[in-house]
């Protein structure tokens, strides 16, 4: 019913070894990058992130990320800011995507 099962040769088992070995290395590489990761803080300019607001009719995050290059969350955080000095207010959106407006 089976049949014979084929037996490994000799290159098959060395094969097996190097695969082993490959892995470990590649585990060793990855955690050496883990280790030189640094965190890092990107902060917008409040001239630099005013010219682009001022530049915009809906002011969004993703909008403002992609104007100064940055990530959605730093965009998030400058708006934010902006939002509790009075600079721009929230005029609509959904589910986290706000809309703001300049308050001049």
């Amino acid at each position: 019913m089976g049949g014979n099962k084929k037996k490994p040769t000799q290159s098959n088992t060395s094969k097996n070894q190097d695969n082993k070995e490959t892995k470990k290395e590649d585990s060793k590489k990855s955690s050496s990058k883990n280790q030189q990761k640094q965190k890092l803080s990107v902060l917008i300019e409040e001239n630099q992130g005013m010219k682009a607001i001022n530049s915009m009719k809906a002011i969004t995050t993703h909008g403002l990320a992609r104007t100064l290059g940055v990530k959605i969350s730093v965009a998030n955080n400058f708006i934010k800011n902006l939002e509790n000095k009075n600079i721009v207010k929230n005029i609509g959106g959904y589910s986290g995507h706000r809309v703001y407006q300049n308050e001049k």
